[in-house]
């Protein structure tokens, strides 16, 4: 892990990361977020009782367009081709929802910041989907699980603490 902030030029400018000089490997990354509610907010998911229809579809897809529009979220991201995005989204008795994003490439920078969007869209998703019977929803613990590829090679959020 580099000790330097690779978004500041040598005069301490925000600065886009010039990736032009670098071989495109395989990226992968993997993100995490979850959304808490009250257990009747989770049943009436499960249940597919949502009048807006299927909560897990819509943050689904949701997250996938996220990703695929990170860099115009990001100021200083690059816009990305990514080959992959896969959006899971898991109930977890009794109250709470488990979001992990994964999104792939061939590129020369990597899918931290896209798998890290899909991840919180599809929690903010949830929120908006079901504010009208629960706005104590909590959406948090939105965190990078784990990246390969690149010159900073493996990440493993287990490793990290």
């Amino acid at each position: 892990m580099s000790n330097t902030l690779t978004h500041l030029d040598d005069q301490g400018r925000a600065n886009m990361v010039d990736v032009s000089d670098k071989a495109p490997t395989r990226r992968e990354a993997s993100a995490q977020a979850w959304v808490q509610m009250r257990p009747e907010t989770l049943q009436m998911i499960q249940a597919n009782g949502h009048p807006k229809g299927d909560v897990f579809a819509v943050a689904r897809i949701a997250g996938i367009q996220a990703a695929k529009r990170t860099h115009e979220l990001i100021p200083l991201c690059h816009a990305l081709l990514l080959s992959s995005i896969h959006v899971e989204l898991k109930a977890c008795e009794p109250d709470r929802v488990q979001i992990t994003s994964t999104c792939r490439l061939t590129g020369q920078t990597g899918v931290e910041l896209e798998a890290l969007t899909a991840a919180s869209v599809a929690a903010l998703t949830i929120y908006d989907m079901c504010k009208a019977v629960d706005r104590a929803m909590v959406i948090g613990d939105i965190r990078l699980l784990s990246k390969q590829g690149g010159r900073s090679g493996h990440f493993q959020w287990e490793d990290a603490q």
